[in-house]
């Protein structure tokens, strides 16, 4: 593994100073997509207590397009502070870690052709409150790294899990959180379109895999459909696959051992997996305490064509990329980004309990997978134009 440190000046590009005359239309309109690119900004720093955080971030977030790290050490040690620079690196741009395969591009597949990695969930309120819940959408910059990423979020009706506005086809600024995050990964990759897309769903029960096909992979298909204005073929070929966390599966070893956990980077895809579909069980990270939990993979759509070996390295590859810990963890960084984006919206924003109903954060309308009637919800505040590509949610 490699460390790369953040660059502490912040510089910024104008992407206007591109142009966009002489180029094929859908070049053009990728690139007026685009937007700016992310100035950098600085780190903004303090001690907080109680519920000061949330506001503080919004305003640096939103308005000054500063990144921020909070501070509430109840003591100052090594390990603390070496968390807490970890954090703040990643922030500002730079790698903490950087993996040898992927350093030399040998990565099954996703190395070999131009591929972005989505990471999707959706963070709910309390139980039996009518907050609107967040939906979180990363997805990887700069292929063929896949150690660095960007979020886009929005608000959805309470305990809405599907997530129905990732691309509106009739917005004018706002053309939902999928095509603004291939723009960007555009601009990152050296002006490629991705060929390939996969996509790490968490949160969803098997129940609802088939609204995962047929409502959010749809609208990620029509996002590509749209951007693809030059009247070529592109569309790239997608993989959708659910993480899952909650359940009641452990693996024990075998024999007489101090611990009873299964070494790091386990895989189970025989005997208890589904006699028909594609799962898998991972322990991708090394137990300290109790028994290790596994990450269930379940692949509902594969068009990439993925081995169960190529398919298993790249995934225990994505548990390794995670910038604020060292070690492998439990389940693909794509998927814990977009937790942690998730969550940090909702910290800097409070809804207040008459509004409290539900549905699109970025202005527009948001449904029930059963087809109930749309209410809408407050807007989130678009976050400044420093930030909106960085790290922040790190």
């Amino acid at each position: 593994m490699q460390r790369r440190r953040a660059n502490w000046s912040a510089s910024s590009r104008s992407p206007e100073a591109d142009g966009a005359g002489g180029r094929r239309p859908s070049e053009a309109a990728w690139e007026r997509g685009g937007g700016e690119d992310s100035g950098g900004g600085g780190v903004a720093g303090g001690e907080v207590s109680g519920g000061a955080g949330g506001p503080w971030k919004r305003k640096c977030l939103v308005e000054y397009g500063i990144v921020t790290q909070c501070l509430a050490p109840k003591k100052l040690d090594d390990q603390y502070l070496t968390n807490v620079l970890l954090k703040i690196n990643a922030k500002l741009g730079g790698l903490n870690s950087l993996l040898e395969i992927e350093r030399n591009q040998a990565i099954p597949i996703v190395s070999r052709v131009p591929t972005i990695i989505f990471g999707m969930d959706v963070s709910h309120g309390a139980p039996r409150s009518n907050v609107p819940s967040i939906a979180a959408v990363v997805s990887s910059l700069g292929w063929p790294c896949i150690s660095r990423y960007r979020a886009s979020v929005c608000t959805l009706s309470p305990r809405v899990e599907i997530i129905d506005s990732l691309f509106k086809p009739q917005g004018n600024e706002d053309r939902g959180l999928i095509s603004e995050l291939l723009f960007d990964f555009y601009l990152s990759s050296g002006k490629q379109r991705p060929e390939q897309v996969i996509i790490f769903r968490d949160g969803v029960s098997e129940g609802e895999f088939k609204h995962v096909l047929n409502i959010e992979l749809a609208q990620i298909i029509e996002a590509c459909k749209f951007l693809n204005n030059s009247g070529d073929t592109w569309l790239p070929k997608f993989t959708v696959i659910v993480a899952q966390k909650n359940h009641h599966t452990r693996f024990f070893r075998d024999g007489n051992n101090d611990t009873a956990n299964v070494p790091a980077g386990t895989v189970v895809d025989t005997g208890i997996c589904h006699p028909r579909y594609y799962d898998f069980y991972m322990c991708a990270h090394a137990g300290r305490i109790g028994t290790t939990r596994p990450a269930h993979y379940q692949v509902l759509h594969d068009e990439i064509g993925f081995s169960p070996d190529a398919l298993q390295e790249l995934i225990h590859c994505l548990s390794y990329v995670y910038q604020r810990s060292t070690s492998a963890i439990s389940v693909v960084a794509p998927v814990y980004y977009a937790h942690l984006a998730a969550a940090q919206v909702r910290q800097f924003v409070r809804f207040d309990d008459a509004s409290e109903t539900a549905s699109s954060a970025s202005g527009g309308q948001a449904s029930s997978a059963s087809g109930g009637q749309a209410q809408p919800v407050p807007e989130l505040p678009r976050l400044h134009k420093n930030v909106k590509s960085s790290m922040f949610f790190c």
